[in-house]
């Protein structure tokens, strides 16, 4: 069951991977060894676990896929609760940890009313500490509200934690800075402001009449509902799946899921890998599988061009990785992981061609076909929404100081249309101005940094040809005060 081999990294050219303290918990009866600051999923696929739960249906195995708590396929039983995410659960000395195998039972030694319940007051409630909830927090903080910053993940940062390669663009938003220590600066900025707040492992479930509900997982189970004056989404995205036979093996992973095993947790993914999809995240990971030891047998495309900046792919193709254009995956080959998987040409309507069919020997098939926002906690508050491709899907519309249609609730980052880290650096810090001019903070120095930042955002930023897609896609997704104030009016009718 336990592989002997160590998959953990030891070397690697920029990240040295400071490793907390060894401890033992229990997996499936067996004591095992972890390092503090691990999730449970990354010390069980250090020690070459890859089948974390069985769907419910099928029974079939289900491995890592997101890392980043936004799917099911790691649900395990801790200390003999169900449904436990987790990559993003951490580790702690005697745990005890069972995978699960279909519907589990509630445990009968669990009651609810056991957990305690409390209110939390605050003038702002930011959802995600990812690159837009942490400039959001921020800048709201510098003009005197009190800011609670809620996020599900091991640590503040976001996506930023997993980043190696160094931003471009300008100094001010960390132009020649790598993305981890972006995080850290971040982390270190926030934790030095006496006005915010963070509640690390805790989840944000609906949004309510009298308040938000926020489950608080560790370190020790509560129940709170934050009361804020108003409230910024900016709960990123999720990765997008494919739709192939056995696209459910465990070794099928999002291209994000491979960075936070390797970049956050120095741990490698896999031994020989195949990336699909060749856009700025499939030409990235794979540079990042190179530096961490894995190999790349192939990057394949089904478009018959590269989708990512050309310094990107120039990178890998002088490591000898070929980028294969109208190509996709049709197959993965495997009992309870990934052994192979099949690749096959496309024509000009992206229909397979016969006889093209070529196997891959792998363990690993990396998917970076996209992303998706998450905005499940928009949906459920009942914002309206619009279909947009160019931003990833479905998105709520917001004004252009980026209020929804829910009154001082605010969106902002990858929640708002995929784009990029500095466009969620930019919103967030909007999105707190029109939260704090709105409520009576900042005057009108609020109000002309706000609209700086606004004329810098669509007259400078969003000019540029690479992010046209996006801004076309924001555009669609900007509503005038006039028409937001309808939209309110039509919502307010209907739920009476």
């Amino acid at each position: 069951m336990l592989d002997k081999k160590d998959y953990r990294i030891y070397e690697h050219p920029i990240i040295s991977f400071k490793r907390g303290q060894k401890i033992v918990f229990y997996f499936e009866g067996k004591a095992v060894e972890a390092y503090e600051g691990e999730s449970v999923l990354a010390a069980l696929y250090a020690l070459g676990i890859r089948v974390f739960t069985w769907s419910v249906k099928y029974g079939r195995p289900r491995g890592a896929f997101c890392m980043i708590g936004k799917c099911s396929s790691c649900f395990v039983k801790i200390n003999g609760v169900p449904n436990r995410r987790s990559c993003i659960e951490p580790v702690r000395e005697g745990i005890r940890v069972e995978r699960q195998k279909g519907l589990p039972d509630i445990p009968s030694n669990y009651s609810v009313e056991e957990i305690p319940t409390e209110e939390v007051e605050t003038d702002l409630l930011v959802v995600g500490g990812g690159p837009a909830g942490l400039h959001a927090a921020l800048k709201a903080a510098q003009y005197g509200m009190n800011v609670l910053v809620v996020d599900e993940g091991l640590r503040l940062g976001g996506q930023l934690v997993k980043q190696t390669h160094k931003f471009f663009g300008s100094r001010k938003y960390y132009g020649g800075i790598r993305g981890f220590e972006i995080a850290e600066i971040l982390e270190k900025k926030v934790k030095e402001k006496e006005n915010i707040t963070v509640l690390n492992g805790a989840s944000v479930y609906g949004y309510f009449a009298d308040g938000v509900g926020v489950a608080v997982h560790r370190p020790r189970l509560k129940n709170i509902i934050v009361k804020a004056k108003a409230i910024i989404g900016a709960t990123g995205a999720v990765e997008r799946g494919l739709t192939f036979e056995n696209n459910d093996l465990p070794g099928i992973m999002g291209a994000g899921g491979a960075q936070t095993l390797m970049n956050q947790y120095g741990i490698k993914p896999g031994e020989k890998t195949l990336v699909v999809g060749s856009g700025n995240v499939g030409l990235i990971v794979s540079y990042q599988l190179l530096q961490a030891g894995v190999k790349v047998e192939a990057l394949v495309e089904i478009l018959p061009h590269i989708g990512g900046w050309f310094v990107h792919a120039a990178k890998i193709r002088r490591l000898g990785v070929p980028i294969l254009l109208r190509h996709t995956i049709v197959k993965a080959i495997g009992s309870d992981r990934v052994e192979k998987a099949v690749i096959q040409e496309v024509d000009e309507k992206f229909n397979p061609v016969p006889g093209t069919e070529k196997e891959l020997d792998v363990d690993l098939v990396l998917l970076a076909v996209g992303l998706a926002p998450d905005i499940r906690l928009f949906s459920q508050a009942g914002c309206a929404m619009k279909w947009i491709p160019e931003l990833g899907g479905l998105v709520p519309l917001r004004t252009k100081y980026l209020e929804t249609s829910i009154e001082n609730l605010y969106i902002a980052g990858d929640a708002a249309g995929i784009e990029e880290a500095t466009t969620a650096f930019i919103e967030g810090e909007i999105a707190a101005l029109s939260a704090a001019i709105k409520l009576g903070f900042g005057g009108d120095k609020a109000v002309k940094e706000r609209e700086e930042l606004l004329d810098f955002l669509w007259n400078e930023y969003r000019k540029s040809p690479v992010v046209e897609r996006a801004r076309i896609g924001k555009l669609k997704a900007t509503v005038s005060e006039e028409e937001m104030a309808r939209i309110r009016k039509q919502y307010n009718s209907f739920i009476g």
